[in-house]
């Protein structure tokens, strides 16, 4: 799996999440943030050119969404397709871990209220969907 590409469209996602509402708050930027550094920064080895670790890709793309004001629906299409593209590359791990962010973003800002409730469902019915892939090839995670 390229995991630039993977970081990337779980931004698409996680802006879904944060957008679900109609808007972005100070405080799912910086759970968002604070999620990139504590969840997935410090397991990622890898770098861009620039020394950038490939974990914030997601916060890039983020942004990106933000600033094309992509809907919801566009941003959680694009990753629910990224997904369908590589069904028997995404173990139980990654999949948790994306439900995982997604929760906690909204949670993040007055509790998860009932358009991220319904995004989220969204979500499990698409990772529960997958394949059962439990570990890659040589017994570790997905995400390297």
């Amino acid at each position: 799996m390229d995991y630039r590409e993977f970081y990337a469209e779980l931004g698409k996602l996680l802006y879904a999440v944060a957008d679900a509402d109609g808007t972005i708050s100070p405080q799912e930027r910086e759970s968002l943030n604070e999620l990139i550094r504590s969840r997935l920064a410090h397991r990622e080895v890898h770098t861009d050119e620039y020394g950038t670790n490939d974990a914030w890709y997601a916060m890039f793309e983020f942004e990106v969404a933000e600033e094309q004001a992509m809907t919801p629906e566009e941003a959680f299409q694009s990753f629910s397709d990224f997904l369908d593209a590589r069904r028997d590359e995404v173990d139980e791990d990654t999949r948790a871990l994306c439900l995982t962010l997604a929760d906690r973003l909204a949670e993040s800002y007055h509790h998860t209220n009932r358009r991220e409730s319904e995004l989220i469902r969204k979500l499990k019915e698409k990772l529960f969907s997958l394949p059962d892939i439990r570990k890659n090839s040589n017994g570790g995670s997905s995400l390297r």
